[in-house]
């Protein structure tokens, strides 16, 4: 495992003199290696393709790049991160199939409010070749599928972690239930079982940044420039996430912050975090009981597929529309026609929490008054018409209120355990740097 490979410039070079200088005005030089990963090589083509994207990438977000070497330096660690995943997810069976791949590129098109077709064709406009990006999405689809068995599924909530959670939200700390903030983030990551002298360093690398943004630095560029975290090329910005539902090291320190602020270093598993609040919204308590709007709908379901198109779905729809709206009875439609589960029940989907459903969905939802009927809406499940039934204003119940809470802390342990699951990943693969071997 440990014995090197000779880079593949230097075989062609070997060749080319052994084979005389005829062959050799024949032999154009061949891409070289610049790590290995497992069985695995990453070569320069590849990374320079890569580091071309993060450059569209932080120019499109205004970000100042890092200079060259470290901005390269990034790029090859997630091109590692990102091999090594794949080779898991690979090797325990995991795939992407063209059906999941090709509705994955259809809602990233409507995302961009393009045609596939119109979407390819910017796509390639702007030098990627939409092959490209289609095993890019393909990979994506995998590392998520991946996180989701290895993280995600094996996180465990106890009753009595619930209970806690609910009495404290209950507590005089409940108006910080729905506050939220939008914050960024770098993250310095720790090897498992690092040495005094491993935590020094990071801890100084995060002072450093800390002095940098305090002195003025872009934080967007020092994320991208010294940022471990998956989303360092992003500038480490996370969003808006509610204070209840992030690590309890990161909400206490975004709760001390005012906007625009920077926090001290954060231990954590991971290594040493710094944050960046800039801004802050909401205070009301979310899980104290407050009365909630429900809404209670009924749908039919028409789904797409290789033999249903959109235009199909959506014709049949404003059929059953029309018949509905001249008298014909809902749920016997839904019985008959509905390709969800709630067919049997004609079409009810029973009272319904904000959030319960998809955006789009909840939007069409949202806009109608009782008794009105929906046009065509799309999801990512296909078309739907929907009926609004009645609403209703409601206290949240006992078993919503646990069933909250631990989704909540989930959510608050999730980035956490990945951070960590990725840093035992990453200690485990056999990685070969070669950078210096130019």
């Amino acid at each position: 495992m440990n014995r090197r490979l000779a880079p593949l410039w230097v075989v062609a070079a070997v060749f080319c003199q052994a084979a005389g200088p005829a062959v050799a005005q024949r032999v154009s030089l061949v891409d070289r290696i610049v790590a290995v990963v497992n069985s695995e090589v990453v070569t320069q083509t590849e990374l320079t393709e890569r580091i071309a994207i993060a450059e569209r990438q932080l120019k499109r977000q205004n970000t100042p790049p890092p200079e060259p070497r470290q901005l390269e330096r990034q790029v090859l660690e997630r091109l590692i991160l990102e091999k090594s995943q794949l080779q898991m997810a690979k090797e325990t069976g995991l795939r992407a199939d063209e059906v999941q791949l090709d509705r994955a590129l259809a809602r990233i098109a409507e995302n961009n409010k393009m045609t596939l077709a119109a979407f390819r064709e910017a796509l390639e406009k702007d030098g990627l070749k939409f092959e490209r990006f289609r095993e890019e999405i393909r990979s994506e689809i995998m590392l998520t599928r991946l996180r989701e068995r290895e993280v995600d599924d094996k996180i465990q909530v106890s009753d009595s972690e619930i209970d806690l959670y609910i009495a404290e939200a209950q507590g005089p700390g409940a108006p910080l239930g729905d506050v939220e903030y939008d914050f960024a983030h770098v993250l310095l990551r720790l090897p498992e079982q690092a040495s005094p002298e491993t935590i020094q360093s990071a801890r100084g690398r995060a002072e450093r940044v800390i002095a940098e943004a305090k002195g003025g630095a872009d934080f967007a560029r020092l994320a991208a420039s010294y940022s471990d975290a998956p989303d360092a090329l992003a500038g480490g910005n996370m969003g808006w996430r509610a204070h209840d539902r992030l690590p309890e090291v990161f909400s206490a320190a975004l709760k001390a912050l005012r906007p625009g602020e920077v926090s001290p270093p954060l231990r954590s598993p991971a290594g040493y975090h710094v944050l960046k609040l800039i801004e802050r919204r909401g205070g009301a308590p979310s899980l104290a009981g407050a009365p909630v709007q429900q809404t209670r709908a009924r749908h039919i379901l028409i789904k797409t597929n290789e033999v249903v198109s959109e235009v199909d779905a959506r014709r049949r729809l404003v059929g059953l529309r029309e018949r509905i709206a001249s008298g014909t009875d809902f749920a016997e439609m839904a019985r008959l026609q509905s390709e969800d589960s709630s067919a049997s029940k004609g079409g009810d989907l029973d009272w319904i929490y904000k959030g319960d459903t998809v955006p789009e969905f909840e939007r069409a939802m949202d806009e109608l008054k009782a008794g009105e009927l929906s046009q065509p809406v799309k999801t990512q499940f296909g078309f739907h018409l929907i009926q609004v039934l009645e609403r209703r204003v409601a206290d949240v119940s006992a078993e919503r209120r646990r069933l909250q809470a631990r989704q909540a802390l989930r959510e608050r342990r999730a980035d956490e355990a990945y951070q960590d699951w990725l840093r035992q990943l990453r200690d485990r693969t056999y990685v070969e740097i070669r950078l210096e071997d130019r």
